[in-house]
């Protein structure tokens, strides 16, 4: 399992959109599996769980992004799994680090947009 934190500044929808659009411009295999909006003490809150098949591993992994309404932004959780082919010991994780690299590389676009 392979985890990246961030908090990236600007418009909350547009953070998210953002993002959405970036992982699925990255990847063929790519679906948006389930979405779950919320609101909690006024703060938007958005899960969204991305599935692809990873050529490294030879399986399909999934990353996990949640997206917490800030005052200034949006604190942003993604978490890859599922990509280890061992049943007892997580051997070969390069498809959920590969797959992770995705949404690091969607914020580091967003950040140089003039977001950051």
């Amino acid at each position: 399992m392979a985890k990246l934190e961030q908090h990236l500044t600007g418009d909350f929808g547009q953070i998210v959109e953002f993002i959405h659009q970036e992982l699925m411009r990255q990847s063929m295999s790519i679906s948006l599996e389930e979405c779950s909006k919320n609101q909690i003490q006024g703060k938007r809150i958005e899960l969204r769980v991305y599935e692809r098949f990873s050529y490294a591993g030879g399986n399909r992994t999934s990353l996990t992004v949640q997206f917490i309404e800030t005052k200034d932004g949006a604190d942003v959780c993604g978490i890859a799994t599922g990509g280890s082919q061992a049943v007892f010991w997580k051997i070969n994780t390069l498809g959920e680090s590969a797959f992770l690299e995705t949404l690091d590389v969607g914020i580091r676009a967003w950040n140089s947009t003039g977001h950051a």
